[in-house]
């Protein structure tokens, strides 16, 4: 009867090891909901940036409007017609300009 005993207890124990610290374990459960739920983070703002690229392509096969945007932004090109101006911010003070002083 206390060889039966013996026998229960190592094999609870042993049973409890790996159920806290073996393969398979609560430690390893624990880890992979932690990596699931970055991954879940991870998708959701990839299937944003998805969605955006997705309504760019569409934009972009059913109107010249945004290949005209894009090419105005991205390469700064002007229709024929148009006439660009420049504007320029003078500059505030003498040594900004990078004008030499006269020697006295």
């Amino acid at each position: 009867m206390r060889a039966i005993v013996v026998l229960l207890v190592a094999s609870l124990l042993y049973l409890q090891y790996t159920l806290w610290f073996g393969k398979g374990g609560i430690g390893d459960v624990r880890r992979l909901e932690r990596t699931v739920a970055q991954q879940q983070a991870e998708i959701v703002g990839l299937e944003g940036r998805n969605q955006a690229l997705a309504a760019e392509v569409l934009d972009l096969k059913q109107g010249m409007e945004a290949i005209e945007e894009l090419a105005r932004s991205e390469m700064g090109m002007i229709r024929n017609d148009e006439i660009f101006f420049q504007i320029v911010e003078p500059p505030r003070s003498i040594e900004d300009a990078g004008v030499a002083l006269p020697d006295e």
